[in-house]
């Protein structure tokens, strides 16, 4: 058997050529928000301008000179300024009504909030109005700098940022219009089984609802990658053949599940096992059988993993997911930290175990179901998974074990 160290780096080396790839030139004016959702920055983008662009109000109040503010001495009201109004000028001896972000007038270094101003609301326009402030004001008091923010040819955002909420305002903020994110692959799902049904269809007895599709699509998607499309197909190596010719042009990367043991319907290791992918056991459970290579018929990378559920989970977690996070520019290692056992367990000797937990209100490792590779509920109840190291075959209650945070 192999380690999983090994197979981590059978399935890095396989993948590493990939990292290559062109950048992906998208609208930062599209909806970016559910287009391009997560995307990740390919190159450093730099402010085409200063943001703000100009001076500006930072509260409703009044635009005056400094010097022109004493305690008790008013001052003639001028027009109001409001947002989005070109930038005016402030004549000697007056105060201008201005709104929160109103461009300052020329001539003015200051704002005065409303409330310290007598009278205390903003009102009707009069030319005989008049103001009064029962204090002095600080030259720049309430005054939002042109380029305090980003000044134009600063940086921005560097390259390797994900854009979430915050991002995709300051690029729209600085009127950015294209952009260059890191390119996703585009990974083809293939579940197989002569017992597995596609979703949607009536249940026949000896036959089961396919969730390995799904669960890999979805874990796929997660990493940054584009699904582009899960297929289900039977134990039939001529059936499997004639799905991969159809639906993996342009395709970079094929995922399997099923199909990969030693078994008499193994129609991944049939079609694929003197065509490029290597197909050996590895020291882990669950997930031992495993495949990796690049097919020769087809010039693309397989990654084959097994049938069982948890197995295919465990797998993706082990194997692939850190590979395709970072080849997305993604954090490629799930939160990890060192926690008891809350029970003792068993583990095989001379494998690498991944158990099912939570933690509990004290800290420790509470096991979610047992080791068998069918308990998919158990996985889908668990926020961590629990590694216990080939040697340690029994653990007893406060024994350190090392757990990814899964519950993302």
């Amino acid at each position: 058997m192999r380690t999983v160290a090994e197979h981590q780096e059978t399935i890095r080396a396989l993948l590493a050529p990939l990292a290559g790839r062109h950048p992906e030139r998208i609208s930062a004016i599209s909806a970016a928000h559910i287009t391009h959702r997560g995307r990740v920055l390919a190159a450093d983008i730099r402010s085409s301008m200063d943001l703000p662009p100009f001076d500006n109000s930072q509260m409703d109040g009044y635009a005056v000179r400094s010097a022109d503010v004493a305690p008790g001495r008013p001052l003639r009201v001028a027009p109001r300024i409001a947002a989005g109004q070109s930038i005016r000028s402030l004549a000697p001896g007056t105060a201008a009504p201005i709104m929160t972000g109103a461009a300052v007038p020329v001539g003015a270094d200051a704002i005065i909030p409303i409330e310290a101003a007598s009278p205390d609301s903003f009102q009707p326009e009069d030319d005989a109005r008049r103001v009064v402030f029962t204090a002095p004001v600080a030259p720049g008091s309430f005054v939002r700098r042109r380029g305090s923010d980003v000044a134009a040819g600063a940086l921005l955002l560097p390259a390797g940022t994900r854009l979430g909420a915050a991002q995709w305002a300051v690029l729209a903020a600085s009127g950015i219009t294209d952009i260059d994110v890191i390119s996703r692959l585009r990974v083809l799902v293939v579940s197989t089984g002569d017992e597995v049904t596609a979703p949607g269809q009536a249940l026949q007895p000896g036959r089961v609802y396919d969730a390995n599709g799904f669960a890999m699509a979805v874990a796929v998607a997660e990493c940054g990658a584009e699904v582009v499309e899960v297929v289900t197909v039977s134990d039939d190596a001529t059936v499997l053949r004639a799905a991969l010719t159809e639906r993996a042009t342009g395709a970079d990367l094929i995922l399997t599940t099923g199909g990969v043991s030693k078994g008499t319907f193994e129609v991944v290791r049939d079609v694929f096992e003197n065509g490029g992918v290597t197909f050996e056991s590895v020291a882990v459970q669950p997930g031992g059988p495993q495949g990796a290579g690049r097919a020769t018929s087809l010039g693309i990378p397989v990654v084959a993993f097994p049938g069982n559920p948890v197995s295919a989970l465990v797998s993706f977690e082990l194997f692939l997911r850190p590979v395709l996070r970072h080849l997305h520019g993604l954090p490629p290692r799930r939160p990890a930290l060192v926690a008891p056992l809350a029970a003792a367990v068993e583990s095989p000797p001379g494998k690498h175990q991944v158990r099912r937990a939570r933690l509990d209100a004290d800290g420790r490792v509470q096991l979610v179901g047992g080791p068998s590779s069918h308990l998919l509920q158990s996985y889908a109840a668990c926020t961590h998974l629990v590694h216990i190291p080939v040697g340690a075959f029994s653990l007893d209650v406060g024994d350190p074990v090392e757990i990814w945070s899964i519950d993302d």
